[in-house]
């Protein structure tokens, strides 16, 4: 389904930009398109799990150390590259 943002309801458009994380512009398009994620075995979903392990183990084993205040900012700073409008928790 696609709408034009200008034809969304006051309701609409809230919900949209709140999943954005911004304003939703007049000459925009949304598209909304619900998936069904792919059936996974368990034995697969286990495998797929290990893999995140030895993955994140060798990501753990790199990285410097720093402080908690650093983490979060850099954390972030993460969070406002993709949500503009981000505001850590207090």
């Amino acid at each position: 389904m696609i709408r034009d943002a200008k034809d969304l309801s006051p309701d609409q458009r809230a919900v949209i930009e709140s999943l954005l994380g911004r304003r939703v512009l007049e000459d925009e398009s949304i598209s909304v398109r619900a998936i069904q994620p792919p059936a996974l075995s368990e034995e697969r979903r286990q495998q797929l799990a290990e893999e995140l392990r030895k993955y994140f183990a060798e990501v753990d084993a790199r990285r410097q150390s720093g402080s908690e205040t650093e983490a979060e900012e850099i954390l972030t700073e993460a969070m406002r590259s993709v949500r503009p409008g981000y505001r850590p928790h207090q």
